[in-house]
């Protein structure tokens, strides 16, 4: 909704004769709002173009340099056991108000739980007091059974836990550190990355040529500091490190936020991959479209608290927005979503 009202606040300046450069990732946006558009990749004007002239899928492929896949495919969840059970939770944010306001859900293995909502609404402090870096008011975690509600961030991650932080640099990466060093945060302490107390620096080596390559992380060298990579690939340094050692419960906090076309593909089809391999994966994003595609199921939360859980076949993007303002849709509401979604399967 508030998107939507940017964009007339725009088409308005432009009728009273102002000039306006809008600057964006979201292919979505730019078709919607220009009347001219130009694709800049690697600090060059690639082409100029109009809404008209190129589809989105052409627009992605001058950004990227490559043919890009828009549309995540992903076959029908497989889900299993319980791996993640919230149970109760109440969680007070940094100036000491309720930001978690007694949730519960679960996330079972093979599946994938988007959590959506606008930004502030609670998801930081659910992730954090998820992953250890918050503590818990009230209520109880667990993971694969074993109560982890006041465990620390390294025991969380020791029992099978990846994090992919809303933030990647401020709680993912070690700016002035190399990539060598940020791929074993989670692991440098553990064989064979050290022995007693001494780090293995070759091994340390090796296993970052080995990463950077697998997960295409573009550098001219893996021992480069890890801030000299574009967004992207500070995001794939990230994956990295988190996808490479055993993991039931991956937890992702924006994992494409501010990313271009290429990445935000890369990151989508490695979270599936994920989930295909019997992860369970609880997925927070502000992005509609991206929770959506990747999720099985959907919870909205707003308040702190979660208003819905759906299932992603029988939701519309009006009936998720409603949700995400605070609205509970009547049934009148809920059957159209289903019956426009069923359209859109059939067409």
């Amino acid at each position: 909704q508030e998107v939507v009202e940017l964009f007339k606040i725009m088409h308005t300046l432009i009728d009273q004769g102002k000039s306006i450069i809008f600057i964006t990732h979201k292919l979505k946006e730019v078709v919607e709002c220009s009347d001219r558009i130009t694709v800049i990749r690697g600090g060059k004007v690639i082409k100029t173009t109009t809404p008209k002239q190129a589809s989105m899928n052409q627009l992605a492929t001058m950004m990227v340099g490559r043919e890009v896949n828009l549309k995540v495919h992903k076959n029908k969840a497989k889900p299993g056991t319980v791996v993640l059970d919230v149970r109760n939770l109440r969680v007070l944010s940094s100036s000491g108000q309720i930001a978690v306001d007694d949730i519960s859900f679960e996330v079972r293995s093979g599946e994938i739980l988007g959590i959506a909502g606008v930004q502030g609404n609670g998801q930081t402090e659910l992730v954090k007091s998820l992953t250890g870096l918050m503590p818990v008011l009230e209520g109880e975690i667990y993971i694969d059974g074993q109560n982890v509600t006041r465990f620390s961030p390294r025991k969380i991650t020791e029992i099978g836990t990846a994090h992919i932080p809303e933030d990647r640099q401020k709680d993912g990466l070690v700016l002035a550190s190399p990539i060598t060093e940020n791929l074993v945060l989670s692991t440098y302490y553990q064989k064979p990355f050290a022995k007693g107390m001494v780090l293995q620096d070759q091994m340390i080596l090796d296993n970052s040529v080995e990463l950077v390559k697998k997960f295409d992380v573009r550098t001219p060298t893996a021992t480069n500091l890890v801030s000299t990579l574009s967004g992207g690939n500070q995001q794939k340094v990230i994956v990295a490190r988190e996808f490479s050692r055993p993991i039931k419960l991956l937890i992702a906090s924006q994992p494409t936020r501010g990313l271009d076309v290429g990445s935000i593909e890369y990151i989508h089809s490695r979270v599936i991959e994920k989930r295909d391999d019997g992860c369970a994966v609880l997925l927070v994003s502000t992005e509609l479209d991206e929770v959506m595609q990747l999720s099985d199921r959907i919870a909205v939360m707003y308040r702190g608290k979660i208003l819905d859980i759906l299932d992603s076949e029988s939701i519309s993007k009006e009936l998720l927005g409603l949700l995400m303002a605070g609205v509970i849709p009547s049934e009148k509401q809920r059957k159209q979503a289903r019956t426009k979604k069923q359209e859109i399967v059939v067409t």
